[in-house]
């Protein structure tokens, strides 16, 4: 009898040994495909569903502006110059934030030095030094692509600067709709990926908290992104209300 409930005990303990070491193999690629497979339907919704994303009333709301600049005077344009600028210093620094992540990412995979912070056996899943390595490797991927997103937006804006103060910058407002546009979806591409480097992180505290974080990400994406009616016929609706309400107060008052 007490071989046998040795035997089982043994049991017991090797299949939650195997549950916890290969765990990783199960929730990580979920909640990574649960990332993927929701920017994959809201680039859907952008291309068959105009106006019901938020990304794309960003754009749309970038071309009015670009033209209302235009349209005004030299103050109007020389402020439009400066929301530019900023634009623009904003995506300097978080592409060098995303370089000096990578760097410090860089130097921890090149310390000869064995690094057992994350191999604690209070984190729930596999800890072995390949799989951390490979968690690395991957949040190194993130900010890397990162940086790449957001030096190109840097570099389109500060296009879009250059024809916005140019002396014939009335006859390039495609091309500045393009390059303002162009900026602000790099952007959106490396805070995304910056979402899932977020994702990279907490998959060093097990595959638990990476796929919870997922989901919950998605869920708040969700209802940031995507929208049941277009924005654009929604602000015409609010505005007819407002102005409907504004008159009856107006004859209310007479």
């Amino acid at each position: 009898m007490i071989g046998l409930h040795s035997l089982l005990i043994k049991r017991t303990m090797l299949s939650i040994d195997f549950h916890k070491e290969y765990l990783d193999l199960v929730l990580v690629p979920c909640g990574l495909l649960i990332m993927f497979f929701y920017h994959l339907f809201l680039l859907y919704r952008y291309h068959n569903h105009p106006g019901t994303t938020i990304f794309d009333l960003e754009n749309v709301d970038k071309k009015l502006w670009v033209q209302r600049v235009l349209q005004g005077s030299e103050s109007d344009i020389n402020r439009a110059v400066n929301v530019i600028s900023s634009d623009t210093n904003i995506a300097t620094y978080l592409a060098s934030v995303s370089l000096t992540l990578s760097s410090l990412i860089g130097t921890w995979l090149g310390s000869s030095s064995n690094n057992n912070i994350f191999e604690s056996k209070r984190i729930y899943g596999d800890t072995r030094p390949f799989t951390i390595f490979i968690k690395n490797i991957c949040l190194l991927v993130a900010f890397l692509i990162a940086f790449s997103c957001f030096v190109q937006a840097a570099k389109n804006l500060v296009h879009a600067n250059y024809l916005m103060s140019s002396p014939d910058k009335k006859r390039a407002v495609k091309k500045i709709e393009f390059a303002v546009t162009k900026g602000g979806e790099f952007s959106f591409f490396g805070l995304r990926a910056l979402y899932f480097a977020l994702n990279m992180l907490l998959w060093f505290f097990g595959p638990i908290p990476m796929f919870v974080a997922s989901v919950v990400m998605v869920i708040v994406l969700y209802y940031h992104d995507i929208h049941t009616v277009s924005l654009h016929d929604l602000y015409c609706e609010l505005g007819l209300q407002k102005g409907r309400a504004q008159g009856a107060i107006s004859s209310f008052s007479y």
